[in-house]
């Protein structure tokens, strides 16, 4: 039998998986580490965390799988985007890394949009400048720590300094690319202007490869470290988005995905570009060679509903421990009582700002309609139906782009609620569905590893052999309706509200 690792780096830990080449787990690690906020809005961690983590935990599943290290075929990692890591000429970092939920940035995206202009930025990065991307940090750098930017060698991601460690390459690949605003995203190759006029040296910058291709293999140090075979290949890998797109299917045309996590995600696959020219959503290159991904994001989707559990459910959080169950599964009960349109009662989800559509930093969560008859039900109702409104705000934005959607999956903690998938399916008017496997993008690099390594002869074809989905929710024909026309409402409340978020914001 052949096996195929997949490491995923995230923010809290980093987990590995080793799976058989049918897509079965074979064994599981996990290790977390520490996140450093010395300042309000900075967000830093450190690269050897990350290396460690991924060495420990892929010695761990090699050996609590007993299986011979040359059967594993090829290794893939999936990372948290946007991150800057700088090593000095001998490969060390030379502080610690800035990671993608840091917002320092803001002086530094004013200076990129002046050097690049707003138009041509997005012209070609696909992007507005955004204090989460990579470009951002490197300025702020060279801003205000130029003795540490005069001795940076190379600059890495942070699965990309990874894989630095296990093979001693310096190389990246598309889609993670993608989230530095560096690259020229429809050409699939660093942007030379843009580097030119950020007057950043191309030569800091690793080679770009495409997900699926070898990009080097473990080193004999790594080896010693790992347990793996020398020699072993790794591929290039994926941004954390675009590695859980190979993770559930979402190769092709036509289909989509929606997470809703902490924040929420609607994803869509195009083997067309479309950028939007407003910067409402990100484009992306995927995993896919030649193909690119379309994203929204809700910054504030299942952030909302555990607001709600924390300070309103305290009766539900102790009567579930006592059950053995999830404070979620009983709320998915009370909020099942109340009807579609929660009693005329909405909510808008931006605890945290907002992104898709509105990129308003000010605007705030609200309960619109509230009235002395509602019930704890309502309110908690409303809150997930708010969040799916949100998502179908960024699905509205990709119909306007062309990009086509005839299928959507359901990822994240939100996912797994089959009340809150319903009022997916009955809003997108689509049908909605959940994969088997719930190792997304772990299983997405081991696709693509597998890829690399001859084992599936195309990304879409691995797909095809290791993903199997479950049975589908379809719309509620009578639904349907009932959701547009609460929605159509929703998407009323942001425009009128706005210049009092602004007015709030300065207060």
């Amino acid at each position: 039998m052949n096996y195929l690792l997949g490491v995923d780096l995230g923010t809290s830990g980093t987990k590995t998986v080793l799976f058989d080449e049918d897509g079965n787990v074979v064994a599981s690690k996990t290790i977390e580490y520490p996140l450093y906020q010395e300042k309000n809005g900075w967000a830093e961690q450190e690269p050897l965390d990350w290396w460690n983590a991924a060495a420990d935990t892929i010695h761990a599943v090699i050996t609590e799988s007993g299986v011979d290290n040359k059967d594993i075929k090829g290794l893939g990692i999936s990372g948290q985007m946007h991150g800057l890591v700088m090593l000095d000429k001998d490969g060390n970092a030379l502080r610690r890394s800035i990671i993608w939920c840091d917002q320092r940035t803001a002086k530094e995206c004013e200076e990129i949009t002046a050097r690049v202009g707003a138009e041509r930025l997005i012209e070609i990065t696909a992007n507005p400048a955004l204090t989460g991307f990579t470009a951002s940090k490197i300025l702020w750098v060279r801003n205000n720590q130029p003795e540490i930017y005069a001795k940076c060698a190379h600059i890495l991601l942070p699965k990309d300094y990874v894989r630095y460690m296990l093979t001693g390459d310096f190389a990246t690949e598309v889609s993670d690319a993608s989230g530095m605003q560096l690259l020229d995203v429809p050409n699939r190759c660093w942007s030379d202007e843009v580097l030119e006029k950020l007057d950043i040296d191309k030569a800091l910058l690793p080679k770009v490869y495409e997900s699926p291709e070898v990009t080097g293999v473990i080193s004999e140090e790594a080896a010693k470290r790992t347990g793996l075979a020398a020699g072993t290949i790794v591929v290039g890998g994926a941004g954390d988005n675009a590695a859980a797109a190979v993770g559930t299917g979402v190769v092709e045309d036509g289909k989509a995905f929606t997470t809703i996590g902490t924040s929420g995600v609607v994803f869509a696959h195009t083997d067309n570009i479309s950028i939007d020219p407003k910067g409402r959503v990100h484009t992306f290159c995927c995993a896919v060679p030649g193909a690119w991904h379309v994203m929204g994001v809700t910054q504030g989707a299942g952030l909302s509903l555990k607001w709600f559990r924390d300070n309103f459910c305290g009766a539900e959080k102790e009567t579930a421990a006592g059950m053995g169950v999830d404070p979620y599964y009983l709320m998915d009960q009370q909020a099942a009582r109340s009807p579609i349109g929660c009693n005329r009662l909405l909510y808008l989800p931006y605890l945290m700002g907002e992104r898709t559509p509105h990129l308003d930093p000010d605007c705030r969560g609200a309960f619109i309609g509230l009235s002395a008859m509602h019930t704890k039900y309502d309110m908690l109702r409303a809150v997930m139906e708010g969040v799916t409104y949100s998502q179908r705000d960024s699905v509205e934005v990709l119909k306007t782009m062309g990009v086509s959607i005839d299928g959507m999956l359901a990822c994240g903690g939100g996912g797994s609620s089959k009340l809150w998938r319903q009022m997916l399916a009955d809003t997108y008017n689509c049908a909605v569905r959940t994969v088997v496997s719930k190792e997304g993008p772990a299983l997405g690099v081991a696709i693509l590893a597998g890829v690399g390594a001859g084992l599936y002869p195309s990304v879409q074809e691995g797909c095809r052999r290791v993903i199997r989905l479950n049975a589908p929710q379809e719309p509620i024909e009578e639904n349907v309706p009932k959701y547009e026309a609460f929605y159509r409402m929703y998407t009323k409340l942001y425009p009128a509200l706005k210049d009092c978020y602004k007015a709030l914001a300065a207060l």
